[in-house]
């Protein structure tokens, strides 16, 4: 079973969701970094660029696969994980202190959207 820490919130899509204020970490879970295998190349998305929700924000390449990520929250990225250019591996061995994006919230009614990790955990067992 994939480790899913309780204090965070989750999409459908595999997105972890880590709320301070109104500033969200955001990376991708356990759960899709063992389906992906060996994380290759991250593609971060630009400082001061907005990000909506429901559209692609990051791209995540590995041995097995390529997947984009939608995002779950509008708002501006204020910091990219730029250790993830040079260890991208680093997802793999951590994927919660690995963390891709920051971004500054625009709309903070959209995390109720979000799964809590009860929710999570049986969205992957279907």
């Amino acid at each position: 079973m994939s480790n899913i820490p309780e204090e965070l919130l989750y999409t459908k899509e595999h997105l972890w969701i880590k709320v301070e204020g109104t500033i969200a970490t955001m990376g991708i879970t356990d759960f899709a970094q063992e389906q992906l295998g060996d994380i290759l190349f991250v593609d971060l998305p630009r400082i001061d660029s907005e990000v909506v929700a429901d559209e692609v924000f990051t791209e995540v390449e590995s041995s097995n696969d390529s997947l984009e990520f939608p995002s779950p929250v509008t708002g501006k990225v204020i910091a990219s994980n730029e250790s993830l250019v040079d260890e991208p591996q680093g997802i793999n061995e951590n994927p919660y202190e690995n963390w891709i994006v920051k971004i500054e919230l625009s709309d903070l009614s959209e995390l109720d959207e979000l799964l809590s990790e009860t929710d999570y955990e049986a969205s992957i067992e279907e």
